[in-house]
């Protein structure tokens, strides 16, 4: 544990300087953006000055590197408040959506999984494995906008966009059911890629654990199939699902952008797109820094989980 956070350092550090670099060797000009394209050459200067950014782009990134470790990642030049703050309230959003299709994945992709290896070159294996390549293969904007085609605008069972209906004023369990409602096609999208890669991976491990001897001994012994792949195989072949599953937080993260962003949902990927826009450059810095941080937490955690079920790995 000592070792995996004395890691984590540098890991941050390079993770402020490409962040850095790509916003700011990235092309506009955040002056321009905020202040419009009429006003005069000292406007201009003295919004720079204001901002820091007629510093020389190293000393920019000292400074800001020393705001970071402070806890302080600037004010937001649209919003005019900590960007922190600013973050801090989408959050929750974002949470909800990546916590709802992690668990709806996982949910789906075990069984799936399991039903495949006990049957491997079966017609289930084979079309699951068919249907999931095509899955796999499509972007996930796509999949958001043939989703809201078919289950919101002709069959007209779940709502578009955003993440309550516009003006509601709902408390308690309508609230949270209309949450619900909105929250269930976009979690389905997201989740939708990390189904297909869940299951072929718990496929593929429990598969090769049903070869291992302790299993051919349980099935020698007279155990029904059943316990034999539910207490033998799966317990062993789940450790490579783990790892994926901290593995995939970044493509997870990712995802969630689009994913915001084609349904409306407020959370950071809207953010994103809103700083985008802007050229509001200590968000962008912000959140990728926070994005990036949140993905080298989610690794640890795992690395630390997979150590735990499996002592061997704590001695490599």
């Amino acid at each position: 544990m000592v070792r995996r956070l004395l890691q984590i350092a540098p890991t941050v550090l390079g993770i402020l300087l490409v962040g850095f670099a790509l916003v700011h060797l990235a092309p506009g000009d955040p002056v321009m953006a905020l202040a419009g394209e009429h006003g005069d050459a000292a406007y201009y200067a003295f919004m720079r000055h204001r901002f820091g950014l007629d510093l020389p782009l190293p000393q920019q990134f000292v400074a800001y590197a020393i705001r970071v470790a402070r806890g302080d990642l600037g004010s937001s030049f649209v919003y005019g408040r900590s960007v922190v703050e600013v973050i801090v309230e989408r959050i929750p959003a974002t949470l909800l959506l990546t916590g709802t299709a992690l668990v709806v994945a996982v949910a789906a992709a075990i069984p799936l999984g399991i039903v495949a290896a006990r049957r491997p070159g079966s017609a289930f294996d084979v079309i699951v494995g068919s249907a999931g390549l095509a899955i796999f293969s499509a972007p996930l904007f796509w999949i958001g906008q043939m989703a809201m085609l078919l289950f919101a605008l002709q069959l007209g069972v779940l709502p578009v966009q955003g993440m309550t209906d516009a003006g509601s004023l709902t408390i308690g369990f309508a609230h949270a059911r209309d949450v619900a409602a909105h929250l269930a096609l976009p979690a389905l999208v997201l989740a939708s890629h990390e189904v297909v890669v869940l299951m072929r991976v718990t496929r593929t491990s429990l598969l090769q654990e049903l070869t291992r001897e302790h299993v051919r001994t349980a099935r020698a012994k007279g155990v029904r199939e059943r316990l034999v792949v539910l207490r033998h195989g799966l317990p062993r072949a789940l450790l490579p699902v783990i790892a994926v599953v901290g593995a995939r937080a970044g493509q997870l993260l990712g995802g969630a952008v689009v994913v915001e962003v084609v349904f409306g949902w407020p959370g950071m990927g809207r953010l994103l797109l809103a700083g985008l826009e802007a050229r509001d450059t200590p968000v962008l810095l912000g959140l990728f820094t926070m994005l990036s941080l949140a993905v080298v937490l989610v690794n640890l955690v795992t690395d630390l989980v997979c150590a735990a079920r499996d002592h061997r790995i704590r001695f490599r």
